[in-house]
């Protein structure tokens, strides 16, 4: 299973809920803003058409969309948890003004220092803003979004990285209910006020533990980039943490010559590198890059293998946004079965009953889209 962070496939009923007032549709707006797609093989899967995407419908997979149930946010933890079995029903805090003082205090007070920032920004634009005061005073950059997130930007060579996962553990032991946040993120950072602040490819994410869900069953999941990080590692064999789409495409060769039988990646350069920057371009380029690598993943397919695309949430780079956004998310399923259009389905819970039914688990969340019963 391959989630396609950020590709969203149009607007959710409950988009304006989330603050989505410019009708998000993340995929059939970056094949518009490039006027179409050089991704074969995402069109011969149905991927695109499933997005809303002016392509002919895909004859060689099973395809449609799925509606987000979960109330916790439009953001990758709540996405995974939900296609896991977990629908959460009520939304996790965000901060639009910052964090409170009984929330910034506490923190100043564990980690011994002052913090700078405590806003919600964008991650280029803050260490652009703040980078040379943290030079100078070595107080940690904390800032959030609109999503449910306590995030710590610190330079390599004034906070070692090692710490900054330090601070951001101790950020996760203080915030609990009524603050419980959802993630607190680590994001470190190089470079200097001269020639410009880079973050680099050692983040790490801290969500608050799961409850019990389908990677607990199923157990010994290799998980490929962020995933095993947003369950706590729970369920989850030991591997390499890759850090973008190059390295989770070696990663996920190993992981085809390995036994595992369930296989959950995230490649996430689409919402990171594209999505927030709102460059439906790059966006792009990075689409017609994957198909490259779904060829090569089709070619080894064998034949009891299940192959699943999704996504997590949407992230239109088209619009004034650069937060995630609210929208269905692809399904696509790729397995000996003929073809078919699924339309819209409710429950990104139906990723989770689908794998657990192809690898012989039981479990009773959500809808199975496999087999003469799928809708």
């Amino acid at each position: 299973m391959i989630v396609m962070d950020g590709c969203g496939a149009g607007e959710a009923p409950d988009a304006a809920e989330f603050g989505d007032l410019d009708h998000p549709a993340t995929i059939r707006h970056v094949y518009e803003a490039n006027g179409g797609l050089n991704a074969p093989n995402l069109a011969a899967c149905g991927f695109l058409a499933a997005c809303g995407a002016p392509t002919p419908a895909g004859s060689g997979a099973r395809y449609g969309r799925l509606r987000e149930l979960s109330k916790g946010g439009k953001d990758s933890v709540t996405g995974h948890w939900e296609m896991s079995g977990i629908v959460t029903e009520q939304p996790f805090p965000t901060y639009p003004l910052g964090f409170p003082p009984e929330v910034i205090a506490p923190y100043e007070s564990a980690i011994g220092r002052k913090v700078l920032g405590n806003k919600p920004a964008s991650g280029t634009e803050i260490i652009k803003e703040l980078g040379a005061e943290h030079l100078r005073t070595g107080f940690p950059i904390v800032y959030t979004s609109a999503d449910s997130v306590f995030q710590v930007a610190c330079h390599e060579s004034v906070i070692p990285v090692a710490q900054l996962y330090e601070f951001c553990q101790t950020a996760r032991a203080q915030l609990v209910p009524p603050h419980g946040v959802q993630r607190v993120i680590a994001r470190p950072f190089a470079g200097t006020p001269e020639s410009g602040f880079t973050r680099t490819e050692r983040r790490r994410d801290f969500p608050m533990p799961p409850p019990p869900n389908l990677c607990d069953r199923v157990g010994d999941v290799f998980g490929i980039g962020v995933v095993p990080e947003l369950f706590a590692g729970r369920g989850f064999r030991t591997v390499h943490r890759t850090q973008n789409n190059a390295e989770h495409t070696e990663m996920l060769w190993q992981a085809l010559d390995s036994d595992a039988r369930f296989i959950w990646a995230n490649f996430e350069d689409f919402d990171m590198r594209y999505g927030h920057r709102n460059d439906p371009i790059g966006f792009a380029r990075c689409l017609e890059e994957f198909d490259r690598t779904l060829g090569e993943m089709l070619s080894r397919r064998r034949p009891d293998d299940l192959i699943i695309l999704t996504a997590d949430h949407g992230n239109d780079p088209t619009t004034l946004s650069t937060d995630h956004s609210r929208e269905f998310v692809p399904f696509v399923a790729i397995s000996s079965e003929p073809g078919k259009a699924l339309g819209s389905v409710d429950g990104m819970t139906a990723v989770g009953a689908s794998v657990a039914a192809h690898v012989g688990v039981d479990w009773a969340i959500g809808t199975v889209l496999l087999g003469d019963s799928a809708v």
